[in-house]
């Protein structure tokens, strides 16, 4: 979840469409409903409208071979157990704000931070298949930290060929739906703005095609909003969105991302909106 503040527009919120990594920290987390890294199941998806572009012919078994994937999986674990760490001020490239946050939960206490991990547990393992060197901010889902900025220092050390950072959101129970957050010029960016305004496209068709989450009805316009109030964008030296992948608060968002099944589509479709960026094709199915 990342915070939306009251008043945003004068705090730097910008709405609109958007228009048109093994340097790894560790494997998987060894706590509740946790993936296994080197699990051999493959992502479950259901069957592909096609997101608008040739697909390749075939999907040669290491396509992304010599290429360096990002993966932020927001928050942590245990941030709840440290308020004084994560409060802490640190500074995002226009203002102020907190190291980080414990993220939101579902009404039956299933956390933001575990669905983030396991996430990015099944992209890394899809992305490995395929030869991509993936660079994780976290070790896994038993920890605190790392600030937001340092996130993204992380993965702009590595020269990450792309990077998407893993949330969900907490929103009104009434509010369905996955955005895509898209970055804002602000100097840090300028270079990856076009870059990252375009792998965001193809995050958000990649999602319409391989899972049951649809646009967001109550934030952002269409699946899309501008934010320039947040380190992991405004920091970026490479390639980079964020998804909210769907409203924990909602019943039925809920369900769907608590869902091992469910978790594995969206792994799926960031995978394929990955290959899409780095190879100019939808992978092969």
């Amino acid at each position: 979840m990342i915070a939306r503040r009251a008043g945003a527009s004068a705090a730097g919120l910008v709405i609109g469409l958007a228009v048109a990594g093994c340097a790894v920290f560790g494997g998987a987390s060894h706590g509740s409903g946790s993936p296994k890294a080197d699990s051999t199941e493959s992502p479950v998806a259901v069957a592909p409208s096609s997101p608008g572009a040739t697909r390749a012919a075939s999907q040669p078994a290491k396509l992304l071979a010599g290429k360096i994937v990002g993966i932020d999986p927001g928050h942590n674990g245990l941030n709840y157990t440290d308020p004084a760490y994560i409060d802490r001020q640190i500074w995002n490239g226009r203002e102020w704000e907190d190291c980080n946050t414990t993220g939101t939960r579902t009404a039956g206490g299933y956390t933001e931070a575990q669905f983030n991990w396991n996430v990015a547990t099944y992209l890394a393992a899809d992305l490995r298949k395929l030869g991509a060197k993936v660079v994780l901010t976290r070790k896994n889902n038993d920890g605190i930290g790392p600030c937001v900025n340092t996130r993204s220092f992380i993965l702009n050390r590595a020269h990450a060929n792309v990077a998407i950072d893993i949330h969900a959101d907490g929103g009104p129970t009434w509010g369905r739906g996955f955005t895509v957050l898209e970055p804002v010029a602000d100097g840090p960016n300028d270079k990856v703005i076009a870059s990252s305004l375009r792998f965001g496209r193809f995050v958000h068709q990649a999602f319409i095609a391989y899972t049951p989450l649809r646009p967001a009805n109550y934030y952002g316009h269409d699946g899309y909003i501008f934010r320039n109030d947040l380190a992991g964008l405004n920091l970026t030296t490479v390639p980079k969105v964020l998804i909210e992948c769907g409203n924990m608060p909602n019943p039925s968002d809920a369900a769907l991302l608590t869902s091992p099944a469910v978790q594995r589509k969206i792994a799926y479709a960031l995978d394929a909106a990955i290959v899409r960026f780095l190879t100019g094709h939808w992978p092969a199915r």
